[in-house]
């Protein structure tokens, strides 16, 4: 496939399970990145197709990397990734335009069907 898909959270762990998940899929072209500052510069540079990307992160959370990014793009498609105790937080990342949302843990069939639907 060739649809770009950058990953964004601070956890190397989080970041290789969806990497892998995404691969085992046919997505094998991911950018990852580290910071919500990252993110942004990463999203700047490559444009990908898809960002996934958590709320807790060090220099820039979640939210303020998906307001910049859609303030670059309002076109971005954007998914949070996150634990279930920040519900409150992935509401106001839906207000914000985000397209959904996937719950850590998450299960690689609930990974799918969100990345599915983002490029319906």
């Amino acid at each position: 496939m060739s649809h770009t898909i950058l990953i964004a959270d601070d956890a190397l762990f989080t970041r290789i399970m969806l990497r892998n998940i995404l691969s085992q899929n046919g997505y094998n072209a991911v950018i990852e990145a580290e910071t919500g500052t990252e993110a942004v510069w990463a999203y700047e540079r490559w444009k990908p197709d898809l960002v996934i990307m958590d709320i807790n992160m060090p220099e820039m959370d979640g939210l303020t990397a998906v307001s910049n990014i859609l303030r670059l793009d309002p076109e971005a498609k954007i998914v949070i990734c996150s634990a279930l105790g920040e519900r409150q937080l992935m509401a106001e990342a839906l207000e914000q335009g985000v397209l959904d949302f996937i719950t850590k843990p998450f299960q690689p069939d609930r990974v799918m069907d969100v990345v599915k639907k983002a490029f319906a």
